[in-house]
């Protein structure tokens, strides 16, 4: 597990570092906000970051409202403010936790472990894998997988008829050609359980999933949109989540990669655009 220790006091630092590592925690100390931005945007992927509020310069508000953006780890602010207004300033600013000084370290430990017990519960549901239409999204993976000619089970349109209350046509995936046969109370074509039709002029082979080549930001947009459906995000938002607040160059990028992204999509058998284009604004995932 990585972490981010910040803090102006490289004494105070330092005993942090020493006793997370003790913890089996991979620390790394910036004493200043800028150091603790080039941290941050040096492609680490940290877990925790401990936070000093009143640095010099660039205080603690400040750097939490810079990368909390671009980090979704938890931020835990270390202070010896005690006014009600400056912790709601900590929270508004994108903290997750406020702990005073002086602070014992066994206790900041605990509160840390918390932490860290509450974000591997939350990654295993980000990581799961999600189904969209014809469409997978594995996060875990990182992988996107496409049933050709609509296939969903469960819900999603295949053409006609339904299994288990999800429309199927007339193919059921992962259980064989079953033609017009009923399959668990649900209807596939015109037939019945009491009355089936030979597999073998019914329905044809079980389309095959096709992997979608995506690159590594082609897949961090369709993650970005599809873990939140419907919500719109702006052609800045999104450059600035998947290149990185600190990228060299221009949103106007975000549109060029969609655009490449839906080619692939439509091109490995995708009916219906999941991404939708909100003039004026941007794009948000639709599929459902």
């Amino acid at each position: 597990m990585r972490m981010l220790v910040v803090d102006d006091e490289v004494d105070i630092a330092n005993m942090l570092a020493e006793f997370f590592r003790m913890e089996n925690y991979d620390v790394t100390c910036a004493n200043s906000g800028a150091e603790a931005l080039c941290a941050a945007s040096a492609g680490a992927a940290f877990d925790i970051m401990l936070l000093d509020v009143n640095m010099p310069g660039m205080d603690g508000f400040e750097v939490c409202r810079r990368v909390r953006e671009h980090l979704s780890c938890p931020i835990i602010f270390l202070t010896a403010r005690i006014e009600d207004v400056d912790q709601i300033d900590g929270f508004a600013a994108g903290a997750d936790d406020y702990v005073m000084k002086p602070f014992s370290l066994e206790v900041l430990g605990r509160r840390v472990a918390a932490h860290m017990a509450r974000e591997g519960r939350v990654r295993e549901r980000e990581n799961a894998v999600r189904f969209f239409r014809e469409l997978t999204v594995d996060y875990g993976q990182r992988v996107v997988e496409v049933l050709p000619g609509n296939g969903a089970v469960g819900g999603g349109a295949l053409e006609g008829g339904a299994l288990d209350g999800g429309a199927v046509g007339n193919r059921a995936p992962d259980l064989g050609a079953l033609g017009n046969r009923a399959v668990g109370g649900g209807a596939l074509g015109n037939g019945t359980a009491e009355s089936p039709v030979d597999p073998s002029v019914a329905g044809g082979d079980v389309p095959s999933r096709v992997y979608v080549d995506l690159t590594k930001l082609e897949f961090d947009i369709i993650a970005l949109l599809s873990k939140r459906p419907g919500q719109v995000f702006d052609r800045d938002t999104i450059y600035e989540r998947v290149w990185g607040w600190d990228a060299a160059g221009d949103p106007s990028q975000v549109r060029e990669h969609v655009r490449r992204i839906r080619k692939k999509l439509a091109t490995a058998g995708v009916a219906e655009d999941p991404i939708e284009t909100v003039w004026g604004v941007g794009y948000r995932w639709v599929a459902k």
